[in-house]
Parts: C-alpha cells; structure tokens; sequence
C-alpha cells in the first residue's frame, strides 16, 4: 500500500495494489476510485484532500497478525 499527498493540486492518492485497474468510477466531484477487473479496490483519489480530511496528520499502526 502507497499513500501518496501532493500539496500543490491538494491531492490525496492511496493505493492498495499494483493490480489493473479495469475501471474508473466517480463517487462525487472529489473523490475517485479505480477498480480491477473482479471489482476489487486498487485505489482511491480524494481531490481538495485537506478539505475532507485531516491528511497533516496522517498516522498508521501495523498490527501483528
């Protein structure tokens, strides 16, 4: 997984897989999904990034499995 914040268009990409994206869908004006080939998530795009999230302070925790 890649999360990628580009600050001067305001844009946050995540992407979950390397895998083909088949299909491109626009949930609204802002934010964009792309899907492989069974439907499966292989990324999201959210414009305007800092207006619908609080992308500065991003964080993760990996959790043992």
């Amino acid at each position: 997984m890649k999360v990628r914040y580009f600050p001067d268009t305001d844009t946050l990409l995540i992407t979950l897989s390397d895998t083909r994206i088949a299909e491109t869908r626009d949930l609204n004006d802002n934010i964009l999904v792309e899907l492989d080939d069974d439907g499966r998530l292989v990324s999201l795009t959210l414009e305007h990034a800092t207006q619908q999230t609080d992308v500065r302070e991003f964080s993760f925790q990996q959790v043992a499995t």
